[in-house]
């Protein structure tokens, strides 16, 4: 009986610790950037929607977008189209832009299914949907990829309609340029963009990784927080390579662009956004600009 008390006791005191959170984050917006291993597992999946949902259901405003390339990936390769990479990039012809769309929008469904599951109202989206995402053909060193778009302007109006009927906004990273021709843009600028516009309290990027370390190698020398000013000088440093090169300067340009706090979180674990969010220490790495207060203390 005493060792159930002592564990109601610790579950008391997690809610207790949550506490300050939900009060400062209460009616604020939070954008997650949804896709890597979590993605993938359907147990990591669950987990992620259930944090959500919380999230939602505790007075924030989540925003979910969702990227899907592995899966385009694997139909893609049952449609038997060879794949052109240029400068290590997948060019996207029409026929492949086509299976992007249908994939993105099967993924976004389900997601919106998962939520309702769990009794919250949620609307899936594209970026093409009320000219939220406008853009232009992008370029990779002067080469054509094809169908991939840069996003010159967010209209987040629909978004801010369906936060204020109290739904939650899942977003796909398609776009419409002035011609009205489709785009598929990357999911971590779209998410970038979305936060920026909406002026999210916090953007949060679910990866295959823990967070940003001083030594990549080393997983000890994980940063819990890092100004703007810090992380532009530890990518001078040269210590950040890899796929973190343009995560963390997404990151940036994020918080130059009114995001309060970025987090860089590692998507395979569960629960993974409530853990950074409402605990003290949290398990990630958080970026905010050189204004911000910091919230973790050794």
């Amino acid at each position: 009986m005493a060792e159930k008390i002592e564990d109601l006791k610790a579950k008391a005191e997690v809610l207790i610790e949550a506490l300050p959170y939900i009060q400062r984050f209460n009616r604020r917006i939070i954008v997650v950037k949804y896709g890597g291993s979590a993605m993938l597992d359907e147990d990591l999946k669950k987990s992620v929607i259930q944090d959500v949902t919380l999230l939602k259901l505790v007075g924030f405003k989540p925003i979910i977008v969702h990227g899907g390339g592995k899966e385009i990936n694997k139909w893609v390769a049952k449609s038997g189209i060879e794949p052109v990479f240029i400068n290590g990039l997948r060019k996207t012809d029409a026929e492949t832009m086509g299976i992007a769309e249908m994939v993105l929008g099967k993924v976004g469904k389900s997601l919106v299914t998962m939520v309702e599951e769990l009794g919250v109202r949620a609307v899936s989206i594209s970026g093409k949907d009320g000219g939220l995402l406008q853009v232009k053909k992008k370029y990779s060193d002067g080469q054509d990829i094809g169908f991939v778009g840069e996003i010159q302007k967010v209209d987040p109006k629909i978004l801010f309609d369906l936060l204020e009927k109290d739904f939650l906004p899942i977003v796909c990273p398609i776009g419409l340029d002035e011609e009205f021709q489709t785009y598929n843009i990357n999911a971590d600028d779209a998410a970038c963009a979305i936060a920026g516009a909406v002026k999210a309290e916090k953007l949060a990027f679910l990866t295959d990784i823990e967070g940003v370390r001083r030594d990549p190698a080393d997983p000890s020398t994980l940063i819990s927080e890092l100004t703007v000013s810090e992380a532009e000088e530890l990518l001078q440093s040269g210590y950040v390579v890899g796929g973190m090169l343009p995560k963390l300067n997404n990151c940036i340009h994020a918080v130059k662009n009114g995001v309060s706090r970025v987090h860089i979180l590692d998507g395979r674990l569960a629960h993974c956004l409530l853990l950074e969010i409402f605990t003290n220490k949290g398990i990630g790495t958080a970026i905010l600009n050189d204004k911000e207060d910091r919230f973790y203390h050794e």
